[in-house]
C-alpha cells in the first residue's frame, strides 16, 4: 500500500455520533465518564409480550437539525443517523467539501441489518389487505443498506470511493479499515466511515430473543449490560451512529486541522467456526489483533488500552479475555480493558464506528470510560475491566475490537499523533 513510494499516513480529523446517552460526541463522551446507562423500557413499540422489553433507544433525536422533512420522510432512521453523524463529524472536521476536490472524497458507512423499522412498516402495509400496489416506491431505497453512504455523498457531492460494508457487528470496523486502506493507497485523500443501526424494532428485538442472545433483566434494564461480570445473560440493543472523517496526514496539516489521533493498523479475519459463536480461546481474535500490531510495526507492550468487543454474552467476554490474554500475555494485566457496551449496549453495525469514536478519545484526553455494573468478578474474566468509574489512563496505543455473527473479526490500532 505504497503511494508515489511512499507510505501515505492517515488522522482522524473530525468525529460524530448519536448514540443513548449523547446526541453529539460530547455530550455522549460526558455520559460515558460519568457512568450513564442509556437502558429503559422500549417505548417505539408495544413490547409486552416479547422476553425482552427494554433496550438503549435513541432519546430525544430530531432528524429535522439535519435535514428537510422530505428527506427526513425517504429515510429509514439508520440512514437519519448516518446523515446525522456524518454532518456533526463535517462541522467538528472543519472541512469545508465545496473548497475540496470532491472526486477525492469517498464514504464508505455500514450497516449491518439496515431499514428494518422500513421492512417492518411496509410489510404491515402488504399484511392489513392494503395490497403490494400500497407498498410505497421508496421502500426499497430506503431499507438497503448502501442507501447511507448514497445519501452522505449526495448531500456533499463526493465523487470518490462509495459503498457500504456489511459484517454483522464488524461491519462499521471494516468500513473505517477499508476507508484506511483506500487513503493510504492514494485512491483518495479524505473518507468519511463508519456505521449506523436502528433495529431496535419488533423482528430485531423478537429475532434476538429467539436466538436467546438478549438480557432479558427486565426488572432492572440498567443493570442488564454487564460485560466480564459474572452474572451476564446476554446482551442489550442499542441503535445509533458514528462517523469519522479519516485523512491523509499532509492534507490534514496543510489546511491546519486538529488531528485527534493516527490509524496505526488494521487486522481482518475469519473464525471459520459456527455462524455466532466465537472460536475456542478467541483464536480468530487474536490472529486480527497481531495483524494489526503488525501492521503498525508495534509490539503487544506498547498498547496501553483495548476497548472490547464486550457484548456481555457469556461465551463472548470469556473467549476475548482469553485472546487478549494470548495476545498481550502478562502484559494483559497492565492494560485498562473496558466495554463501551456496558452503556449504550450492542449497536450492531454501529457499534465499531462508535466505540472507534471512544478509543480516539481516550487516545487524544488520556482517559478510559468505566466498564459499569461489573459487580461480580468471573474467575474466566480477570483484566482490569475499569469497573463502574472512569480513570486518567496515559493512552499512547489503543485498540478497538469488533466481532460480527458469522466468524468476522476486525481490530483497528489507534495512536497519538507525532509529527
Amino acid at each position: 500500500m505504497a503511494f508515489n513510494g511512499e507510505q501515505r499516513r492517515v488522522v482522524v480529523t473530525g468525529m460524530g455520533a448519536v448514540t443513548p446517552i449523547g446526541l453529539t460526541v460530547g455530550e455522549f463522551w460526558e455520559s460515558l465518564l460519568a457512568g450513564k446507562s442509556g437502558a429503559g423500557p422500549i417505548t417505539y413499540f408495544d413490547a409486552s409480550s416479547y422476553d425482552t422489553k427494554f433496550a438503549c433507544e435513541l432519546k430525544g433525536f430530531d432528524p429535522l437539525q439535519y435535514m428537510d422533512r422530505k428527506l427526513a420522510q425517504r429515510c429509514d432512521p439508520f440512514t437519519q443517523y448516518a446523515l446525522a453523524s456524518a454532518e456533526l463529524a463535517r462541522r467538528d472536521s472543519g472541512i469545508d467539501f465545496e473548497k475540496e476536490d470532491r472526486n477525492r472524497i469517498g464514504v464508505i458507512v455500514g450497516s449491518g441489518i439496515g431499514g428494518m423499522w422500513t421492512y417492518h412498516k411496509q410489510q404491515e402495509t402488504l399484511w392489513e389487505n392494503k395490497g403490494p400496489h400500497r407498498i410505497s416506491p421508496f421502500f426499497i431505497p430506503m431499507m438497503i443498506s448502501d442507501i447511507a453512504p448514497g445519501r452522505i455523498s449526495m448531500k456533499y457531492g463526493l465523487k470518490g470511493p462509495n459503498y457500504a460494508t456489511t459484517s454483522a457487528c464488524s461491519t462499521s470496523s471494516h468500513a473505517i479499515g477499508d476507508a484506511f486502506i483506500l487513503i493510504q493507497r492514494g485512491d483518495a485523500d479524505i473518507m468519511v466511515s463508519g456505521g449506523a443501526e436502528a433495529a431496535v424494532c419488533p423482528m430485531g428485538i423478537g429475532g434476538f430473543n429467539a436466538m436467546k442472545a438478549l438480557s432479558t433483566r427486565n426488572e432492572d434494564p440498567g443493570k442488564a449490560s454487564r460485560p466480564f461480570d459474572k452474572d451476564r445473560d446476554g446482551f442489550v440493543m442499542g441503535e445509533g451512529a458514528g462517523i469519522l472523517l479519516l485523512e491523509e496526514l499532509g492534507h490534514a496539516v496543510k489546511r491546519g486541522a486538529r488531528i485527534y489521533a493516527e490509524i496505526g493498523g488494521i487486522g481482518f479475519t475469519a473464525d471459520a467456526h459456527h455462524i455466532t459463536e466465537p472460536a475456542p480461546g478467541g483464536e480468530g481474535a487474536v490472529r486480527s489483533m497481531r495483524m494489526a500490531l503488525k501492521d503498525a510495526s508495534l509490539q503487544p507492550e506498547e498498547v496501553a488500552y483495548v476497548n472490547t468487543h464486550g457484548t456481555s454474552t457469556p461465551v463472548g467476554d470469556k473467549n476475548e479475555s482469553a485472546a487478549i490474554k494470548t495476545v498481550f500475555g502478562r502484559h494483559a494485566y497492565s492494560m485498562a480493558v473496558n466495554s463501551t457496551k456496558s452503556m449504550i449496549g450492542h449497536l450492531l453495525g454501529a457499534a465499531g464506528a462508535v466505540e472507534s469514536v471512544v478509543t480516539v478519545l481516550s487516545v487524544y484526553h488520556d482517559k478510559v470510560h468505566p466498564t459499569i455494573n461489573y459487580e461480580t468478578p468471573d474467575p474466566d474474566c480477570d483484566l482490569n475491566y475499569v469497573p463502574n468509574q472512569s480513570k486518567d489512563w496515559e493512552v499512547p496505543v489503543a485498540i478497538s475490537n469488533t466481532f460480527g455473527f458469522g466468524g468476522h473479526n476486525a481490530t483497528i490500532l489507534f495512536k497519538k499523533y507525532r509529527q
